[in-house]
Formats: C-alpha cells, sequence, structure tokens
C-alpha cells in the first residue's frame, strides 16, 4: 500500500485526507441514523397512554424529549397542552425543523467529497501528464520519468473514483432516510396533535 502511495506522487496525499474524513461520516451517520434511536418503535403510544393517565409533567417531557429526535418532535407537542391546534402544529413545526437539520449533520460535506474526489483524481491525472511531457528532451524520453507520471496519474483517477463511488452511494442512501424519518415524524406528530386536541381517539 505505501508503495502505492508513492507511485502515486504528492497528488495523493489530498485524496487520502478526503478519503479518510468520508469514512469517518460514514460511520457517525450509520451509528446517528439508526431507525431505533431516531424512532424508537411504540413512543407514541406510550405518549398517548401517559397522557391519558395525567402523568405529563415537566421532567416526563424533559425525559422524551433526551431519548430521541421523534421524542423531541412530541415533547414540543406535549408542551403546549392547552393551546389551540395552530399554536401546537407552529411548536412542533419549529422543533422538526431543527431535528431534520440535525438529522442531516454532515450529508453536505460527505455529498462535497464525494463530488470533489474525481476532480480531485482529474487533477492527479494533469499532475501525472505534465511529468510525462517533462520527460520528453531532445535526447530522448527518461524512461524512469515517463514510467512515474503514468503512476501519477492512473493512481490518482482510480483513487478519486474508489472515493466518490462509495460516498455517492451512501450519501444518497443518508438523504433518502432522513426524509423518510422526518416523513414519519411529520404523521406520529399529526397523530398526537390530534389526540391532544380531542379529535382522536388513538
Amino acid at each position: 500500500m505505501y508503495s502505492i502511495i508513492l507511485a502515486a506522487g504528492w497528488p495523493i496525499w489530498p485524496l487520502l485526507l478526503a478519503s479518510i474524513i468520508a469514512v469517518a461520516l460514514i460511520i457517525e451517520r450509520l451509528v446517528v441514523l439508526r431507525r431505533s434511536r431516531v424512532l424508537p418503535p411504540g413512543l407514541l403510544q406510550r405518549v398517548v397512554a401517559e397522557y391519558r393517565q395525567g402523568n405529563i409533567n415537566e421532567n416526563v417531557v424533559a425525559t422524551l424529549e433526551a431519548q430521541s429526535p421523534l421524542g423531541r418532535v412530541l415533547g414540543a407537542g406535549l408542551r403546549n397542552i392547552g393551546s389551540s391546534r395552530e399554536v401546537m402544529r407552529e411548536s412542533i413545526e419549529e422543533t422538526g425543523s431543527l431535528v431534520a437539520h440535525d438529522l442531516e449533520r454532515y450529508l453536505t460535506t460527505l455529498g462535497t467529497i464525494a463530488s470533489i474526489s474525481p476532480l480531485m483524481g482529474l487533477f492527479g491525472t494533469v499532475v501525472g501528464m505534465i511529468e510525462i511531457f517533462g520527460s520528453q528532451t531532445a535526447a530522448g524520453s527518461n524512461p524512469l520519468q515517463l514510467a512515474h507520471g503514468i503512476s501519477v496519474a492512473l493512481y490518482n483517477t482510480g483513487f478519486g473514483l474508489v472515493i466518490a463511488i462509495p460516498g455517492m452511494i451512501f450519501w444518497r442512501h443518508f438523504r433518502a432516510l432522513v426524509n423518510s424519518f422526518v416523513l414519519e415524524m411529520q404523521q406520529q406528530a399529526v397523530r398526537l396533535v390530534e389526540v391532544l386536541q380531542g379529535a382522536r381517539k388513538a
């Protein structure tokens, strides 16, 4: 591996840094965006049961909000019990926007890395081509410099694609996952509002 890095020349170092950052972001998002963590199963039903038993208080709401992103959204509704439907929905929408922003954290960085990695590889290709042309002299070409230029050009192009392809796949996967989470949280929040306003029994 080290010999490949040496053969690829100095343009490979920014690509290596980008790959390390991309892997770290993918692992972090895989941990954070687990369905059981974002949308704990049965949470809405437990909240409705606590509400019907009259057990909703500041401590219960604070605990609910600290447990999960869905808990934060539902907690915003519980904090406005007694308010009008419009006030309750506005509070939930504000909290939902903050939760969606938190769920999308680092996705822009991951998408940027996936987009620019081929360009960084192309830059390495250009550097390699410059070395190839630089190997041409009046006396002929320098085989060692020619081989090194070809290595720089090909390794950087390949490494840029190796970073970009999985990076783009995970970026699109995480975006779709966040969108599905936000949609499901909206649906559960609407159900909670209807229960709190007496328009729905369960």
